[in-house]
């Protein structure tokens, strides 16, 4: 398994607690797209449509003049979706899905300087994937760049302010007949990496050493356990806090924790989840029950004086428990929260859905109830 060469551990530990510099040197605007390298990109975006309201964007194919691979584009509000599968055999995009199944490549960030944030985070240690690149067609430039992260998960840096296309060059505007309506997604909130046995550190001090990325807070296996299995978790933000990455390890349980399983499956680290924010949850989690998207289930149990332990809330808990979506409170106000089972075929990628009112944290009084929740289905698919 791939890691990075720092020179001992209890460095990179320092070095993760904050960011090597108050200057922030590489700004992030945001999340430009995510793009997941798929078996069937047609399906994959009906499915996408379908279950989760993604519109139509672009598509890239033998009809742009690509031979080895196609991509469609879908887009949800701020969030952009790119699927990507190979049209031949003997790529290297075949190849990853051979090896981790559907899943998530390319974590796209939006930046002013594609090539200076290449510079900057290349000469403090990350490790090249795409070296500066300017792409053109009738609609502008588009510069990119990109570094190597976790596993096969890529950084790409993605300057677009001189371009007016639909997505980037060497794509067309996608327009089909069928374009179901959206389901109220606004944009990325965070999105989690799984990563390997004591590997937690090592990559929190890379998105501070390397990125520039301070951590927000962390959790341990008494944060994050049940009587059968355990993680750790540290979560890191960059300097105005659009992009957020929690990263994971196993720690030591009773029973195969849910990370291995991913880590088995996908046959190693790479992206667990995608959390999308909603404005309203309850009408966003309705819509996606309705189209087919299952989520999982906590105990009865959960429900019990909940309006107790964390006070007055705006929606009813009636309907929460009817939908199984959890709520949680900070000193900051409180956030409801939801998780779909896996999207794909391996027990591996899925999705949250997340509405902020006023809460900064991540849910760490529901982990207990959520885990129970994975495990049950760990059990039924018989890997726990």
């Amino acid at each position: 398994m791939e890691t990075l060469e720092l020179t001992t551990r209890q460095a990179a530990e320092r070095a993760a607690l904050s960011s090597t510099s108050s200057v922030d040197f590489l700004p992030l605007h945001g999340t430009d797209y995510i793009e997941l390298y798929v078996g069937n990109a047609r399906q994959a975006a009906h499915y996408f449509q379908t279950a989760f309201g993604f519109q139509p964007l672009a598509h890239a194919g033998l009809e742009t003049g690509l031979r080895d691979r196609e991509s469609y584009v879908l887009v949800q509000d701020k969030i952009r979706l790119v699927l990507t599968s190979p049209l031949t055999g003997g790529t290297d995009i075949g190849r990853h899905v051979d090896r981790h199944g559907d899943g998530v490549k390319v974590v796209a960030l939006w930046v002013d300087d594609a090539e200076d944030a290449f510079h900057q985070t290349v000469s403090r240690g990350a490790k090249p994937y795409l070296e500066p690149t300017t792409e053109t067609d009738e609609h502008g430039t588009v510069r990119r760049s990109g570094i190597q992260t976790y596993g096969e998960t890529v950084h790409v840096f993605v300057e677009r302010k001189k371009y007016k296309g639909v997505f980037l060059p060497g794509f067309q505007e996608w327009k089909p007949r069928y374009q179901p309506i959206p389901a109220g997604l606004l944009y990325i909130d965070h999105m989690v990496g799984n990563v390997g046995w004591n590997e937690m550190n090592t990559w929190t001090a890379f998105y501070a050493n390397v990125m520039g990325f301070s951590q927000l807070v962390s959790f341990d296996d008494k944060d994050i356990s049940t009587d059968y299995t355990a993680l750790m978790s540290k979560v890191m933000s960059n300097g105005n806090g659009r992009i957020k990455f929690p990263i994971n390890e196993p720690a030591e349980g009773r029973k195969k924790s849910q990370i291995e399983e991913y880590l088995d499956f996908y046959g190693g680290p790479g992206v667990q989840h995608v959390a999308v924010a909603t404005n309203d949850i309850i009408e966003t989690v309705t819509a996606l029950r309705n189209r087919g998207v299952e989520f999982l289930q906590v105990p009865e149990s959960y429900y019990v004086d909940l309006k107790q332990r964390i006070g007055k809330i705006d929606e009813e808990i009636s309907e929460l428990h009817k939908l199984g979506i959890l709520v949680d409170r900070d000193e900051e106000g409180y956030l409801l929260q939801i998780f779909t089972k896996p999207v794909v075929s391996r027990p591996t990628l899925f999705f949250e859905i997340i509405q902020r009112k006023g809460a900064k944290s991540f849910g760490k009084g529901n982990f207990k109830a959520l885990f129970e929740a994975i495990e049950r289905e760990q059990a039924l698919r018989g890997t726990l």
